[in-house]
């Protein structure tokens, strides 16, 4: 069974930090491309960070980059996301994904989602 649960979120103030992970099982993490998106409310869903199957890729949202990281560490199946700088305009349900393209259809798994709050 498939399964990825993300953890971390919570409520942290502006300029605050808040460090995010995603507990992979069910498939063979290493070959997925994985993605960081989020939703604000009344928002469509946004792609924040994305990272190649072996970690040596990556490529951020302009609105994130230079604040957030993404890191993954296929030996214990897990992803993270290290937010630094935070903003209220952060503020958003934040979900990974994890994504397999080849030449047949795509595949995409996703999480429950984590909710980060930016306020003071």
């Amino acid at each position: 069974q498939v399964q990825l649960v993300e953890s971390g979120g919570g409520l942290v103030q502006p300029g605050g930090s808040l460090g995010l992970s995603c507990a992979a099982s069910g498939f063979s993490f290493s070959l997925y491309v994985m993605r960081w998106h989020r939703q604000a409310p009344g928002k469509e869903r946004e792609l924040v960070a994305v990272i190649s199957s072996g970690g040596g890729s990556t490529n951020y949202a302009d609105s994130v980059k230079g604040r957030f990281t993404v890191h993954r560490a296929n030996t214990n199946n897990r992803l993270y996301l290290q937010m630094n700088s935070l903003r209220p305009e952060d503020t958003a349900v934040y979900y990974c994904n994890a994504h397999w393209s080849s030449l047949g259809p795509d595949i995409d798994y996703w999480g429950q989602g984590t909710q980060v709050t930016v306020s003071s």
